[in-house]
């Protein structure tokens, strides 16, 4: 069984940076590729990015491709995301979840088994 918490929202002015982390309690964090996952209020959980648990391959939603940066560092069992040049629409619930396989099956979040309770990141315009 694998535990997430999140940890790093706050508020920040558009044009800012955060940084999310996600830390992993269990065994076997690196067989685990990892997602990071968003919800406003009002719309569906939507996906944000993806990372192998090699830490090899990534993939990011094209909304925010080139502004975050999703990583690992599997010897501190914990997930990061880098979030730069905010914009008021990154505002919502960020969550890390974990796929039960070390490729990742895809973005949709039925791929993905475990779930932490999320952290709110709010951007002011």
């Amino acid at each position: 069984q694998v535990q997430l918490v999140e940890s790093g929202g706050g508020l920040v002015q558009a044009g800012g940076s955060l940084r999310l982390s996600c830390a992993a309690s269990g065994r076997g964090f690196s067989s685990y590729a990892m997602g990071w996952f968003r919800q406003a209020p009002g719309k569906e959980r939507e996906f944000v990015a993806r990372i192998s648990g090699s830490g090899g391959s990534t993939n990011y939603a094209d909304s925010v491709k080139g502004r975050f940066t999703i990583s690992r560092d599997n010897a501190k069992n914990t997930l990061y995301l880098q979030m730069n040049n905010m914009k008021p629409e990154d505002t919502a619930v960020y969550y890390c979840a974990g796929d039960s396989t070390a490729w990742g099956r895809g973005s949709s979040p039925k791929w993905f088994v475990y779930w932490g309770q999320g952290t709110q990141v709010t951007i002011s315009s």
